[in-house]
């Protein structure tokens, strides 16, 4: 359970109806077959003891006593199991026969909820049979012990902090206000629901819908078994459709119909990471709430979760077409408004023949044909110097052309020579004042170019660079309004091929490939042979795992051992354990050191749930240390 990720099973077994002899013998291998593959949970599907569909005999007490029978049975055949089994039954208290839940670790019976909404309605008629549920917790006798009986009940263990377990069944979830709310809020992190939801026509996406939607508004883990194959057809048919799902993203899900147990390792702390960062959710305190402590032993979980290695950039297709449209037109609806509000006639920016140059070129075309106004008005300024290359140079010019703006060419040897000669620096010598000095004139020329013009400067420099304060300070690092301050540089990569594929100009086409084709380089070092000498990654590391550094520091606060890890399984055959450190490393220095330069950000739209703003979402002190996190990339 290191880290905070907790392995669980959901599972919907073969039965007979009212056989719990069957039942019984199919539900101790299903916790068996799950306790081998690691599971430290299991949830199993509603009334799956007796069968859902036993009608009237529910009423009958041969069947209930053999139910219970049944329960003694499984809790003693896996009690020396390290897993805790949630499975249903009917179950008679105080002469009311209610729809239960009971969760069974180490040889014991740790609870029993009832079902707090019954549906009586369509095919269901459930209040023939059971009485609803109440919150409130009595103790009840089963089998000479004392057990907890209601729904308020948390389920914790020493083993993990951050596992907090709690119950509700089937319809209390397709409630207004499903118990799940109330136990999240007390402070549960995980949501077991044992469920018996037949099949019709679309009813698969609804039940989806419900439980992502519901795991998404708490911050919780949504572990959903439902009842399958063996269930009485006369009237319905129930298909099995299991589903473990985290915040809103299904991690494992059975195929219907078969009867399927799914594995997934569920990240508690990923959980509470984002309940802290939301104040407006509230954990109002378990003072209504019985406590229950589960034996778990704290065991490392082996992780077979899918992680992204571009965290940032959606793996689906379609989504990463609509996630694309979206990104751009937040971008250019932001640079619109700052236009419009400004009264700005021209936009100037600088163009390099760079991927974030070409973005940013891009949005301000945009924005301007939103507004009604000739793109001539933008004034797309290349700036040569001693590192430019041919292709950069060449893209720049034709790349501005095919968008139709005005292309200004303002070569700056001459002027950083001069400088070299004002403050004494011999041009030989590369170092920081003779990178630094190119950056810097051509902000000058920028900013002086929009006073000319009556217009504003947009900037280009994206969050992966502010992240790693890979900018010039007051250079390229200051603008008039930052269309890329949100986007990392991962994605704009498929931001510019999204904007090549679907224009209708072959000869713009042509150029944003070659761009898309380019090593990422700043260009201030002479080249070598025509040919980029100065290659970004190489001098502070691949992009792709800096933002991988990134989003799980920023968006889930993980520590450097857990990014470590997740990091050897996104990166795994491309970046071994030693390499990942290392650039790690460096992530860490240059975040923590170059904080003043994103202290003093020019304004610029938000995009994603990262984001590096100093008047939103990432508020810290320049001179704060990294001695801590230092300390621990020392131990990896």
């Amino acid at each position: 359970m290191k880290d905070g990720f907790v392995r669980c099973a959901s599972a919907a077994t073969d039965i007979k109806v009212a056989d719990t002899v069957y039942n019984t013998v199919k539900i101790i291998d299903a916790i068996r077959n799950a306790a081998g593959n690691k599971a430290k949970l299991i949830v199993l599907p509603e009334l799956c003891i007796t069968g859902y569909t036993c009608g009237d005999l529910f009423l009958q007490k041969t069947l209930l006593c053999e139910a219970k029978k049944s329960l003694a049975e499984i809790t003693d055949a896996v009690k020396d199991l390290d897993i805790t089994a949630i499975v249903g039954l009917p179950y008679t208290v105080n002469q009311k026969l209610y729809n239960c839940a009971a969760v069974i670790n180490e040889g014991h019976i740790k609870g029993l909820i009832p079902k707090i909404n019954i549906p009586n309605h369509s095919e269901f008629y459930e209040t023939r049979h059971f009485t609803q549920g109440r919150r409130e917790i009595q103790y009840i006798d089963i089998n000479g012990e004392s057990v907890p009986f209601g729904a308020n009940i948390l389920f914790k263990t020493t083993a993990c902090e951050d596992f907090v377990l709690a119950v509700e069944i089937c319809e209390d979830l397709w409630t207004a206000l499903p118990p799940s709310t109330a136990h999240a809020m007390a402070g549960a992190t995980i949501i077991a629901n044992l469920s018996a939801s037949n099949e019709v026509i679309a009813k698969d996406e609804y039940r989806e819908m419900l439980v992502k939607g519901q795991s998404a508004r708490l911050y919780c883990g949504y572990v959903y078994s439902s009842a399958g194959y063996g269930e009485s057809t006369t009237d319905l048919v129930f298909s099995g459709d299991n589903m473990i799902v985290e915040n809103g993203t299904i991690l494992a899900r059975s195929r219907r119909f078969k009867n399927e147990c799914v594995y997934t390792e569920l990240d508690l702390e990923r959980l509470v990471g984002e309940r802290k960062k939301s104040n407006t959710y509230r954990i109002t305190g378990d003072e209504n709430y019985v406590t229950v402590m589960l034996n778990m032993k704290a065991t490392d979980t082996e992780l077979t979760r899918h992680v992204e290695k571009l965290p940032f950039v959606p793996s689906d297709n379609r989504k990463r077409e609509k996630r694309s449209e979206e990104i751009l037109s937040i971008q250019a609806m932001g640079l619109r408004k700052r236009i419009d509000h400004t009264n700005s006639k021209t936009a100037v920016i600088g163009v390099s023949g760079g991927l974030d140059s070409t973005l940013a070129l891009l949005v301000t075309a945009r924005a301007f044909d939103s507004l009604g106004k000739d793109r001539k008005d933008i004034i797309a300024v290349t700036m040569p110097c001693f590192g430019t290359t041919d292709r950069t140079y060449t893209n720049a010019v034709n790349f501005a052309k095919s968008l139709g703006v005005t292309l200004r060419e303002i070569n700056i040897k001459n002027a950083v020579m001069q400088h070299f000669s004002d403050i004494g620096h011999n041009p030989d010598v590369y170092d920081v004042t003779y990178e630094n000095s190119q950056a810097r004139e051509r902000t000058m020329i920028l900013m002086d170019a929009a006073n000319q013009s009556d217009g504003m400067v947009v900037g280009t420099g994206d969050m992966s660079e502010l992240a790693l304060g890979w900018a010039t300070y007051n250079g390229d690092h200051m603008s008039m309004y930052g269309v890329n301050a949100g986007v990392p540089k991962t994605l704009i990569r498929y931001l510019v091929d999204y904007e090549a594929r679907r224009t209708n100009s072959e000869e713009l086409k042509k150029t944003l490939e070659d761009i898309l084709d380019t090593p990422v380089s700043p260009e201030l070092l002479p080249p070598k042979d025509g040919q980029i000498s100065q290659k970004t990654e190489h001098i502070v590391g691949p992009y792709e795992l800096h933002d991988f550094f990134l989003y799980h520091l920023m968006r889930f606060g993980s520590t450097p051992k857990k990014i470590l890890r997740l990091a050897e399984i996104a990166f795994n055959g491309e970046y071994d354990r030693t390499v990942i450190i290392e650039w790690m490393r460096v992530f860490y220095r240059r975040f923590f050191t170059q904080q003043f330069k994103r202290s003093c950000l020019p304004d610029g739209p938000k995009v994603g749930s990262v984001a590096l703003s100093p008047r939103g979402d990432w508020r810290m002190p320049s001179d704060a240390s990294s001695q801590i996190w230092a300390k621990e990339l020392e131990t990896l």
